[in-house]
């Protein structure tokens, strides 16, 4: 097990769409731990691919309370979803800074598990919104771009500037 380097914005790899999953086996299965471990260590309850620079349709959740087993969605979609709501919300490739965005409070959603099998699943209040977001860095997409480009402009320079001052690190 690893843990992986979690790009921050505005890395252009966080922008790339991502690719179904078609293998199912051992080297999935050890990247999806190294995911896991990679979160666990941030600490985050979500971590999608794009976020350590792989391209697979492939994102981990472990958000606790009404979903205590960590959730593995490999090909997400989503069904279904009801009630938008202003939610407090941050990112792991988004480091320091928290905005409101609209989420949904509850959605439904299919995805696959590390071994290929198809479920579905019915999801509320922070693992809904875990959902969407980590559903949205598949596509490259981040919750910032729910804000105005102003707001963007501001994050952006401030993750740039502490990126000079740690030494990129």
């Amino acid at each position: 097990m690893a843990v992986l380097e979690i790009l921050t914005f505005p890395d252009p790899r966080l922008r790339r769409t991502t690719t179904p999953v078609t293998e199912f086996n051992a080297e999935l299965s050890s990247f999806i731990d190294d995911m896991f471990d990679t979160m666990y260590d941030a600490p985050g309850v979500g971590l999608a691919a794009t976020q350590v620079g792989d391209t697979r349709r492939v994102a981990v959740m472990d958000c606790g309370g009404d979903a205590p087993d960590p959730i593995v969605m490999c090909n997400p979609e989503i069904l279904w979803q009801r009630e938008p709501v202003d939610v407090d919300e941050g990112c792991l490739s988004v480091p320091g800074h928290t905005d409101q965005v609209v989420r949904y409070k509850t959605v439904g959603f299919r995805a696959q598990d590390r071994n290929g099998a198809w479920y579905e699943c019915e999801a509320h209040d922070l693992l809904a919104q875990c959902v969407q977001h980590e559903l949205a860095h598949l596509y490259g997409g981040l919750y910032i771009d729910q804000l105005s480009h102003l707001k963007r402009k501001r994050i952006r320079k401030r993750v740039e500037k502490t990126d000079r001052t740690d030494g990129g690190a």
